[in-house]
C-alpha cells in the first residue's frame, strides 16, 4: 500500500533540545527515511525525476539527497536538458536554465511530501590537493553559498555540506567553514545543516563543535562487517555536547562489497541489518542506497558505469531492501519510538536493544536470527506483551504477554531461524496495536 504524501515537506525543522533528534513545529521527532539520488538533477530529464521522486515517496521516503553539482560530470558535462551549471566555468555566475531545472525537481519533491537533503557541490570540486579540482577557494565558496542559500531559502531541504570528502589541510577547512558562512546568510538559518564524509568516518572528527553543523553525519559506507563501523554510530550518539545523528551513506544495495567488483555484491540482508543497528544504536533516521539509483545509470544513454551496476536505475527502484525500508517506516511510525536511547547492556552482542525516551517499551533485533535473551529488569513496566515483526516483509506475530520480573539471564525469546528479526515489547497495559500498523 503506498504512503499518503506528507503534509510537512516545507515546515521548518529544528534542533530537539535533548540534542538526540529533528524536531517538527508541533515538537515531534522528524522522520528522516532518506534515498540516495546523488546523479538526480544532472542525469534524468524532467519527466524522469518526476517518476523516481513518485516512486520514492509512494514506498515511504521522505527525503531524497541529491547534489546541485555532481560528482560524474559536476561544472564541465551538461544536465539532461543540455544546461551547465555556469556562464564560462565561472562559480560566480549561474546559467540559469541549469538551476530552474533544480528548482522544478525540488518543488516537485516537495509537492509529493519529500524533503531534499541539498549537497551544494560534491567535495572534489573544493578539495585543493592534486586529485581534488580546485573550482571553489573560500571566496567563491562563500558567494556560491550565499546565492544557493538564498535561491532555495523557502524550499523544504536540508543542507549537507561535503560531499564524500573531508578537508585535510586549513585551506580546505577554510572553505567548507566560508561556504557554510554563506549559506547561513543566504538562507537566514532557515534549514539545518550537517556535513557528509568519506566511508567509515562522520562529520564529528571534523565539525562536532562548529556552531553551523546542526547534527552529524556519517558514512559507514559500503563494508559488511558487524558491528564494525556500526559501533561507530553510537560513539557519534555519546558524544558531548549531544548533536543528533545519522548513517548519510550505508553499504547500498547491490554495490560491490568493498568497492570491489571481485567480490559479491550487498543485498536486502545487508541493507536492513545496516538500517536497523544504526537505529537501535540512536540514529534518529536513516537514509538508504542503491548502488544504479545514485547514480542514475541506464544502459544505452553512453554514461560510463561506476563499480558494475547490474541494473538501469529503473529497475533498481523496486529492489526488494527499498521494500524494505518502507516496512521499517510503517514500524517507527505505528509507535512513538523515536527517539530510541539506546541500551547495549540489555543484549547480548551481535543483538541491540533500546528503549524510547518515553520508556514504554524496548525495541531489540538479531541481525543474524536466533533467539534474543533481554535483561529487562531496569524497565518501569509491569508486563509486556511481545510481538515478533519480520523485517522482510513487514508481517507481525503475537508472541504472549510476560512479566518483567527478574530472571538469572534476563527474558529468553527463542528463534530458530538465521534471517534477522525484530522484537517488540509493549506495555500490556496499553493495549497498543500490532507493531507496524498504520491506523
Amino acid at each position: 500500500m503506498p504512503f499518503p504524501p506528507a503534509s510537512d515537506a516545507l515546515a521548518k525543522l529544528s534542533v530537539d533540545p535533548s540534542g538526540r533528534f529533528l524536531a517538527q513545529e508541533d515538537g515531534r521527532p522528524y522522520l528522516w527515511i532518506g534515498d540516495t539520488a546523488w546523479e538526480l538533477f544532472h542525469r534524468l530529464t524532467d519527466d524522469e525525476a518526476g517518476f523516481y521522486l513518485k516512486t520514492r515517496a509512494a514506498q515511504g521516503f521522505t527525503l531524497v539527497q541529491a547534489v546541485a553539482l555532481s560528482e560524474l560530470g559536476g561544472p564541465d558535462t551538461p544536465n539532461a536538458r543540455g544546461d551547465l551549471p555556469f556562464v564560462a566555468g565561472d562559480p560566480l555566475r549561474p546559467n540559469e536554465p541549469y538551476w530552474a531545472h533544480i528548482d522544478a525537481v525540488v518543488a516537485r519533491a516537495n509537492e509529493l511530501g519529500l524533503r531534499v537533503g541539498l549537497l551544494p557541490t560534491w567535495g572534489s570540486y573544493w578539495q585543493q590537493r592534486p586529485e581534488g579540482k580546485g573550482f571553489f577557494d573560500a571566496v567563491t565558496a562563500e558567494a556560491y553559498g550565499e546565492w544557493i542559500g538564498t535561491r532555495y531559502r523557502e524550499a523544504g531541504l536540508a543542507w549537507i555540506l561535503g560531499g564524500d570528502r573531508v578537508p585535510s589541510c586549513a585551506a580546505e577547512i577554510e572553505i567548507v567553514e566560508r561556504m557554510a558562512c554563506g549559506l547561513r546568510r543566504g538562507d537566514r538559518g532557515t534549514h539545518l545543516m550537517t556535513f557528509h564524509t568519506r566511508g567509515d568516518d562522520g562529520s564529528s572528527a571534523y565539525f562536532h563543535d562548529a556552531p553551523w553543523l546542526d547534527f552529524n553525519c556519517r558514512q559507514n559506507g559500503h563494508a559488511v562487517g558487524y558491528p564494525g563501523r556500526y559501533e561507530k554510530t553510537l560513539a557519534d550518539y555519546r558524544r558531548l555536547p549531544a548533536k543528533p545523528v545519522i548513517d548519510g551513506e550505508p553499504v547500498y544495495e547491490e554495490i560491490p562489497i568493498d568497492l570491489d567488483t571481485a567480490k559479491p555484491y550487498a543485498n536486502d540482508t545487508d541493507i536492513r541489518r545496516a538500517a536497523y543497528w544504526n537505529l537501535i544504536s540512536g540514529a534518529f533516521g536513516h537514509t538508504y542506497g542503491h548502488h544504479s539509483v545514485w547514480q542514475m545509470w541506464e544502459p544505452g544513454r553512453g554514461l560510463e558505469p561506476v563499480y558494475a551496476p547490474r541494473s538501469s536505475w529503473r529497475e533498481a527502484l523496486f529492489r526488494p531492501g527499498a521494500t524494505q525500508i518502507g516496512h521499517l517506516r510503517r514500524l517507527l511510525a505505528s509507535r512513538a519510538f523515536l527517539p530510541l536511547v539506546p541500551h547495549p547492556e540489555m543484549a547480548e552482542i551481535p543483538n541491540l536493544a533500546a528503549v524510547p525516551a518515553s520508556s514504554s517499551g524496548v525495541v531489540a533485533y538479531a541481525p543474524f536470527g536466533g533467539p534474543l535473551r533481554l535483561r529487562t529488569g531496569a524497565i518501569p513496566i509491569r508486563r509486556f506483551r511481545a510481538w515478533r515483526f519480520d523485517p522482510r516483509t513487514g508481517e507481525t506475530s503475537y508472541d504472549g504477554t510476560f512479566e518483567n520480573v527478574e530472571r538469572e539471564g534476563g527474558l529468553l525469546f527463542p528463534a530458530t531461524e538465521e534471517d534477522d528479526w525484530v522484537l517488540v515489547l509493549d506495555d500490556a497495559a496499553k493495549g497498543a496495536l500490532p507493531p507496524g500498523s498504520m491506523s
